[in-house]
């Protein structure tokens, strides 16, 4: 991966701990997160992930010096964060679906001007970001409009400028789809990756929304019980947990009955069905060969099972 000069080095967490006091007088103590250990390079696409109470807050709140470990350490840009806050908050940008950093009586336009003036960005800089952004994110002719008045889809990409307006290296991202409806996630989703694409910056995801995971990061960190689960690619979070494949087919015809020794067929209305085979127990090909040769097959697809479905699964290993 070909890093941008400005991109020398990203965040390094080694046995990263925290502790809550629970109970009477903080008698027992609760292990939000216990001793979680990862790098994450500059300009990588990152998803944190795992069920509510897993430790993704916890943990982020760490990355981002709000709360303080009660052990292992970490750095982000070779900052120690709960120690170097403020100049960590400088190289850093932070969207959380559920709070707006935009006044909504204002325009986005001000506010820009007040972030600016807060992170130490000159009138000039400030403009010349701006106008990149806007054109980035098609959301020029949004800033000069009341933020009470824009659509949620709208303010998010105004938003969006908002957190990117002092050149962080790093944009944390929490939900921040939460609440749009398809089409604006989906453009959502690939300002994101233009944004990585185009600046080099490193994304760090949490979400619950699979297509966010599937469409944004490159790698997904799982974490459940305060412990890290799984550590890869999307691609290999595919395949090393779930050996299933889900076969569509469209038949010519309606077909009476449909048996395939190997499949358990899931669903069979007609001319269409969907069948699930357990490529450890039945070669995918056995079954596709049945299907030609024994059905009147116009179409037919073989894909993965959602990635949602194969997240549940590992939870319910690893809980």
């Amino acid at each position: 991966m070909d890093v941008h000069p400005r991109l020398t080095q990203g965040i390094e967490v080694e046995e990263l701990g925290k502790t809550f006091g629970s109970g009477r007088r903080g008698a027992s103590q609760v292990d939000a997160v216990a001793g979680i250990s990862f790098r994450i390079a500059p300009g990588e696409r990152c998803a944190f992930i795992g069920p509510n109470g897993a430790g993704k807050s916890t943990s982020i709140k760490m990355l981002t010096g709000i709360l303080r470990p009660t052990s292992g350490k970490a750095t982000v840009l070779g900052l120690v964060p709960w120690k170097e806050r403020l100049r960590l908050a400088r190289r850093i940008g932070t969207l959380f679906g559920q709070r707006s950093q935009l006044w909504f009586q204002l325009t986005p336009r001000r506010t820009y001007a007040l972030l600016a003036s807060m992170y130490g960005v000159s009138g000039a800089d400030r403009d010349r970001r701006l106008g990149s952004l806007g054109k980035l994110l098609d959301a020029t002719h949004l800033f000069d409009r009341p933020v009470r008045t824009l659509s949620l889809g709208e303010r998010m990409r105004c938003e969006l400028v908002a957190s990117l307006l002092h050149e962080p290296e790093i944009l944390f991202l929490d939900e921040p789809t939460i609440g749009l409806d398809l089409v604006a996630k989906t453009r959502f989703r690939d300002l994101i990756v233009r944004i990585n694409e185009e600046q080099r910056t490193t994304i760090f995801l949490t979400s619950h929304d699979v297509s966010d995971i599937e469409r944004v990061a490159n790698r997904v960190i799982v974490i459940n019980h305060g412990r890290i689960v799984f550590d890869d690619s999307v691609k290999v979070l595919r395949q090393s947990l779930l050996k299933r494949k889900l076969i569509g087919v469209l038949f010519e015809e309606s077909v009476p009955t449909l048996s395939v020794e190997g499949a358990e067929v899931l669903s069979h209305d007609g001319a269409v069905a969907q069948l699930e085979v357990n490529t450890e127990v039945t070669p995918i090909r056995s079954v596709l060969d049945i299907l030609l040769e024994q059905y009147p097959v116009a179409d037919i697809s073989v894909e993965d099972p959602p990635l949602e479905e194969i997240v549940s699964h590992m939870y319910e290993r690893k809980a």
